[in-house]
């Protein structure tokens, strides 16, 4: 769990599990660089269009939060 919470590429996961986490790191390092090929390895490891939709809508509305209390400093000891 620890390897999980430091760096999920180094966890003990199944190949789903890392394939949507793949994708969600990308999306929030350089969701500019996401492709339909990204799509298709979701589909891959058994995501359908609804579920990949929510990983992205959850990862992106993360993102969102966060970029927003970064902005006005909230959270920040």
């Amino acid at each position: 769990m620890n390897a999980l919470r430091t760096d999920y590429r180094t966890a003990d996961l199944e190949p789903a599990d890392r394939a949507m986490l793949d994708y969600v790191a990308k999306l929030t390092r350089h969701p500019v660089r996401c492709t339909r090929e990204d799509i298709e390895t979701l589909h891959t490891h058994g995501f359908d269009d609804t579920a990949i939709l929510q990983i992205n809508l959850i990862a992106s509305w993360f993102n969102y939060i966060n970029r927003v209390a970064d902005g006005l400093g909230v959270g920040r000891e």
